[in-house]
């Protein structure tokens, strides 16, 4: 009993700190100071409020930044319903899902590219050998795919594998766990539905592959290269795959498994398959975390004296792809694809930003100096949330009470 004892304190002081730490770098700034109507940007309650009375979703964490500055940062709702009621806290850490894609895979395979390890106009099957090219209906073998070609979503590759997408269909299919390895293998024997290029299928099987050959060339997974590499030289103390324990009670729960909630476990069937570690999903972290990252990609990759990526990748990431266009992806973002409607209706042509599955979303604008970073957890209990249409209207209301552009904006 005193054991047990010792271990809710531990935990509970854990979480206290997480939160204080949170709080304390959250500071906000009065949105007048930044050019924005806070009168305007309150709007936003009330949307989120009618949203968690619809039962759209159980909680959302909000939080808004103009030239450096947090002007926006407020929780809603709870933060789960099953086993029992919480509070949403703005310090929570949340299973990104896809954004993982943007934040830690393409991010690193843009840091490979400027340290010269790699190129993006490698072929796949120079580190996946057994990477099938798409086949005619003559049964002629087409162009190889390169690595760009995953990044942008344009590799022929189907969207999921099996395609039901779920828990019961990976098990079946997969059993409980396959290595990366084992599971790429997979993925690169599949057909393919149209030659490289030629069209945009959003798949997470490419981002997996572009983990898996991350691996190949680095030693390190996906989880040890990004932490190493972007994380914690940003600062971003609680972005993690697989959260560790002493986090676990700061995590907001997903959807309920075989009558428990995922707390702290990646929701992705695929990424669960994989024990946690995956390009496609797996990342957890917070708004506050979030934010910094932003910043830094609106620094043109530098924040705090810290360079992440050279100017010339973040414009690369950032921007359609010349050699895809139709895609309407940088090399990690959306600009202004089918699945960019978390950009809402007023923010220009040179925004971007991504979603995950699980509820997440971040969208950021260049022109005005503004990111947004709205994260909900739509999938607990039962994987059955809204969410697509309002974030749209999040992004509007932001977009439309900014009232002053940044000097020299475009």
């Amino acid at each position: 009993m005193k054991t047990a004892i010792i271990k809710i304190l531990t935990s509970s002081l854990v979480v206290c700190a997480l939160y204080q730490c949170s709080f304390e770098s959250g500071k906000t700034t009065k949105p007048e100071e930044v050019g924005l109507s806070g009168q305007h940007l309150r709007l936003l309650d009330g949307i989120i409020q009618e949203a968690v009375a619809r039962k759209d979703f159980p909680g959302a964490v909000i939080v808004v930044g103009r030239k450096g500055k947090i002007v926006f940062r407020r929780a809603y709702g709870e933060s789960q319903w099953v086993p029992k009621r919480r509070r949403m806290d703005a310090s929570m850490i949340f299973d990104l899902a896809s954004l993982t894609k943007p934040i830690a895979t393409a991010t690193s395979m843009m840091i490979l590219v400027e340290q010269g390890r790699v190129s993006l106009d490698e072929k796949v099957k120079d580190y996946v050998p057994e990477f099938a090219p798409y086949v005619d209906e003559p049964g002629k073998p087409g162009e190889d795919a390169r690595l760009w070609h995953l990044l942008t979503h344009t590799s022929g590759l189907p969207p999921y594998v099996p395609p039901e997408a779920n828990a019961e269909a990976v098990e079946k299919t997969f059993g409980k766990y396959l290595s990366t390895e084992q599971l790429v293998g997979s993925i690169a024997r599949l057909p393919k539905a149209d030659p490289p290029g030629a069209a945009f299928h959003y798949s997470c099987l490419g981002y997996i592959t572009l983990a898996h050959i991350l691996k190949k060339i680095t030693g390190r997974n996906i989880a040890e290269f990004s932490a190493e590499q972007i994380f914690k030289p940003l600062g971003m103390k609680h972005t993690f795959y697989n959260p560790p324990e002493k986090y676990r009670s700061a995590c907001v729960p997903t959807e309920v498994i075989e009558g428990t909630p995922l707390v702290g476990i990646v929701h992705d069937p695929l990424a669960r398959l994989q024990r946690g570690i995956s390009g496609n999903a797996g990342l957890f972290s917070t708004a506050d975390d979030l934010a910094i990252f932003a910043q830094m990609m609106l620094n043109q990759g530098e924040d705090k004296g810290v360079r992440i990526l050279s100017p010339l990748s973040v414009a690369r990431m950032t921007s359609v792809w010349q050699k895809a266009p139709l895609a309407g992806r940088g090399l990690g973002w959306d600009l202004s694809s089918s699945y960019s409607t978390n950009g809402g209706d007023l923010f220009g042509p040179h925004s971007y930003g991504h979603t995950g599955y699980t509820g997440t979303s971040i969208w950021i604008d260049p022109d005005t100096d503004t990111f947004i970073i709205f994260l909900t957890n739509r999938v607990h209990p039962d994987d059955k949330g809204a969410i697509i249409a309002l974030r749209s209207r999040v992004a509007n209301v932001v977009a439309s009470s900014i009232m002053a552009k940044t000097p020299g904006s475009r």
